[in-house]
């Protein structure tokens, strides 16, 4: 199958950048936030917003790794933070690519059970194939694609690419 580039990697690290502005403008009163990603390119997403608002802002950011079982969302998902560090805190969860939104709305699930002072989520491609109420309140792109297409993302060394197929 023939890919079709939707973002190259220039354009990635400006979405990258544009969502760190955003999400600073977001939880500017706050001192520390959490931005959550969701294993595997979802993480690799997440440490780039962190590098990316580490250079724009003072904010204060703690990295959690998440993981879900995308085959069986509503298995016990896993965090690399207990949730007494992210309570009572901003956060962010984040994932590469917003398709159907199960990822993501088990993800939030799980997030709701701790206080938490403000909670977004952020994806660099939206597809627009939701079957669950969630949205992005950060994205990179929004692309309405076919069913049967695929996105994928590739994070590499000066080589980031999104493409569709």
């Amino acid at each position: 199958m023939p890919k079709n580039v939707i973002l190259n990697s220039e354009e990635i690290e400006h979405k990258i950048k544009r969502i760190a502005y955003q999400i600073y403008e977001t939880f500017i009163d706050e001192e520390e936030i959490v931005i959550a990603g969701i294993a595997s390119n979802g993480f690799v997403f997440a440490q780039k917003l962190v590098d990316a608002l580490n250079e724009v802002s003072d904010l204060r950011t703690l990295l959690c790794e998440v993981k879900i079982d995308k085959n069986n969302p509503d298995s016990a998902i896993r965090t690399s933070l207990a949730p007494d560090e992210y309570a009572n805190k901003g956060l962010v969860l984040v994932d590469d690519v917003l398709n159907s939104g199960t990822t993501l709305i088990y993800g939030v699930r799980h997030f709701l059970d701790v206080p938490l002072k403000k909670f977004k989520t952020a994806v660099l491609v939206d597809r627009n194939h939701k079957k669950y109420p969630v949205k992005a309140d950060f994205k990179g792109i929004s692309l309405s694609t076919g069913l049967m297409e695929h996105v994928k993302v590739v994070f590499k060394e000066n080589a980031n690419s999104a493409y569709l197929s």
